[in-house]
C-alpha cells in the first residue's frame, strides 16, 4: 500500500455496504421509536438522540474512515479503532438508552428479555468483567494480532467482539439504561477501576517489549512508516493513556451521579452483611428498601442497645437507678 499523503489521505475511505446498511437500518428504527413511542407521551431526550448519532459517527470512523483504512498498516491506528469500538461506541449506545426506548414501544417482549436468565447472566459483572479483560489481553498479547492483520474476516470478528464485550461491560455500570438490575454507585466505581488493569497491562507490555508481536503491519507497508517495534510501542502508549484516560472519565461520571443521588447504599447483599455484623440482625425481606440501618429507627435503637450491653450497662437498669431515692451513704459520698 502507498504511504498516506496529506491531504489526499482524507479521501481514503473504505466501503462496507453490508455493515453500513445494518447501521443505517438500526439508526432509522431508533429514530422511529423516538418519534412514535416515547415514554409517558413526552418527547425523547435530545441528549439521547445526540448520543445515538455520536455512536453512529464513531462507528463510521472505526470501519470506514482513513483511520480504518490505514489501521491495516499501522498498529497505532488500529489501536485507536480498538478504543472506539470497545469504549466510545458502547458508552454512547448505553447513553442513548435503546432498551428503555424499545420498552416504551414493546413492553412485554422487552420485559421478557430483560428478566430472562441468559440476559441477566451476560450482563452480570461476574461475566462481563472477565470477558472484557480476556478480550483486551487475548487480542493484543498473543499471536492474535498477526492472525488479525493477515485475515480480514478475523479482523471483522474482532471489531464485533470489542463492541459486544464493551457494551455488556458498560450496560449496568454507566447511566441508567434498563437492565433488570441496579448496581450501587460504589460498586460501579470500583468495577470501572478494576477494568483499568487490563488496559494498563496491555499498554505497558506493548511499550516495554522488544519483540514484534504482529510483523504483518510493517510488512504491508512496503518500507514506509515507522519501524515495526516503534509502531507497536506507540500502540501501547495509546492503549495505556487512552484506555485508562477514558475509563477514568467514566469513573468521574459515576462519581458525579453518586454524589448527586447521595446514594450511601452498598447494595442489598453488602448492606445485609453490614447490618448483621453491626447489630446482629438481618434486613426485613418484606421491605423493598431492605431495612438498612441508616434509614431504620428500630435498627438504630437496637444498635444503641448493643453498645450499652458492650459497656456492661442496661437501659432499664439505668432508668431504675435514676428513679431510686438517694441514701445517706450516697449523699455522704
Amino acid at each position: 500500500m502507498q504511504p498516506p499523503r496529506w491531504p489526499q489521505l482524507l479521501g481514503d475511505w473504505a466501503a462496507t455496504p453490508i455493515a453500513s446498511l445494518v447501521i443505517g437500518l438500526v439508526f432509522l428504527a431508533y429514530l422511529w421509536m423516538a418519534w412514535r413511542c416515547t415514554p409517558d407521551g413526552g418527547r425523547w431526550s435530545a441528549f439521547r438522540l445526540l448520543a445515538a448519532a455520536g455512536a453512529v459517527l464513531s462507528l463510521v470512523l472505526a470501519i470506514n474512515s482513513p483511520l480504518a483504512v490505514y489501521g491495516a498498516n499501522l498498529f497505532w491506528a488500529h489501536m485507536l479503532v480498538h478504543l472506539l469500538m470497545v469504549m466510545v461506541v458502547p458508552v454512547l449506545v448505553v447513553a442513548a438508552q435503546p432498551i428503555k426506548l424499545a420498552h416504551s414501544c414493546f413492553p412485554r417482549p422487552v420485559d421478557a428479555v430483560v428478566s430472562s436468565r441468559p440476559f441477566r447472566f451476560v450482563t452480570h459483572p461476574a461475566f462481563t468483567v472477565p470477558l472484557y479483560a480476556i478480550t483486551i489481553v487475548g487480542t493484543h498479547l498473543t499471536g492474535f494480532p498477526q492472525l488479525m492483520v493477515t485475515h480480514m474476516w478475523i479482523h471483522d470478528l474482532e471489531l464485533i467482539l470489542y463492541f459486544v464485550s464493551g457494551y455488556l461491560l458498560f450496560l449496568p455500570l454507566v447511566g441508567d439504561e434498563m437492565t433488570g438490575r441496579r448496581l450501587p454507585h460504589p460498586m460501579r466505581f470500583g468495577l470501572l477501576a478494576i477494568c483499568m488493569l487490563p488496559d494498563t497491562v496491555v499498554g505497558v507490555a506493548l511499550m516495554m517489549t522488544g519483540t514484534v508481536l504482529a510483523p504483518g503491519f510493517a510488512d504491508s507497508r512496503m518500507g514506509w512508516g515507522p519501524s515495526a517495534l516503534t509502531d507497536q510501542n506507540a500502540a501501547g502508549a495509546i492503549m495505556w493513556v487512552g484506555g485508562d484516560g477514558l475509563m477514568m472519565l467514566l469513573m468521574l461520571v459515576v462519581a458525579r451521579e453518586w454524589i448527586a443521588t447521595r446514594d450511601g447504599s452498598m447494595g442489598g447483599w453488602l448492606d445485609g452483611i453490614r447490618q448483621r455484623e453491626t447489630i446482629g440482625t438481618t434486613p426485613d425481606a418484606d421491605r423493598p428498601d431492605g431495612a438498612g440501618i441508616d434509614a431504620d429507627d428500630a435498627a438504630l435503637a437496637a444498635y444503641n442497645a448493643k453498645l450499652a450491653a458492650l459497656h456492661g450497662l442496661s437501659t432499664d437498669a439505668g432508668e431504675q437507678s435514676s428513679d431510686r431515692p438517694a441514701t445517706g451513704d450516697e449523699e455522704e459520698t
